[in-house]
C-alpha cells in the first residue's frame, strides 16, 4: 500500500493525472464554428480553414491540410469566439508526406492571443495519418493553438477537432 501511495505522489509530482487515460468529450466538434489562422501560408492549398473543414483525408493536394512556410515556432490557431470548457482536442496528421514535422507540437488552450497559453499536451508520435487525441479536462479558453515551439519547421496537419467538456470516453 505504501508503494502504491508513493507511486501516486510521484505521478502527481510529474503533473500527470491518472484520469488522463479518459477524454471528456460530448457533443459536436466546436472547432468548426471557430475562426482559424496560422503564422503563414506556404501555398493557397494549405490555408488555415482546411484544418476545421471536417475532412480527415490527410492528403495535401486534396486541399485537406494546412501548411505553413518554414518558420521559427510555427503555429496554427482557432478562435472559438468566447472561452469554452475543453474536454479533448483531436489532431490528424498528414499521411502523404512529411508527417514527422508534427512530432513535438504542443496543443495550447487559453485566452491569450499569443501562443503562450497553458499546454494541454504534446504530440509525441508522428506517423502517416495518425490521429492523436489529447485529453484536456478542466481547461478553459477562447483559443486553441498547435505550436511547434523553439525550432525552425514547417507546420502541417490535416484536421483539428475540439470537443467541449462532457461525458467520459476512453482515449484512442
Amino acid at each position: 500500500m505504501r508503494h502504491f501511495l508513493a507511486s501516486l505522489l510521484f505521478v502527481g509530482a510529474l503533473g500527470i493525472s491518472l484520469v488522463d487515460s479518459y477524454c471528456v468529450e460530448k457533443g459536436k466538434n466546436i472547432a468548426r464554428d471557430g475562426k482559424p489562422s496560422q503564422i503563414s501560408v506556404y501555398h493557397f492549398n494549405g490555408a488555415a480553414q482546411n484544418a476545421i473543414d471536417g475532412n480527415r483525408e490527410g492528403v495535401y493536394r486534396k486541399k485537406s491540410c494546412i501548411l505553413t512556410k518554414s518558420e521559427f515556432s510555427p503555429w496554427w490557431r482557432v478562435d472559438l469566439h468566447e472561452p469554452q470548457k475543453i474536454g479533448a482536442v483531436v489532431v490528424v496528421n498528414r499521411k502523404d508526406c512529411c508527417w514527422d514535422r508534427l512530432k513535438g507540437a504542443e496543443v495550447r488552450i487559453g485566452n491569450a492571443t499569443r501562443n503562450e497559453n497553458p499546454v494541454c499536451g504534446t504530440i509525441t508520435e508522428a506517423e502517416p495519418g495518425l490521429v492523436t487525441r489529447l485529453c484536456c479536462p478542466g481547461m478553459v479558453g477562447r483559443y486553441v493553438s498547435i505550436v511547434i515551439s523553439g525550432r525552425e519547421e514547417i507546420l502541417n496537419l490535416c484536421e483539428v477537432e475540439i470537443y467541449p467538456e462532457g461525458i467520459e470516453k476512453s482515449c484512442v
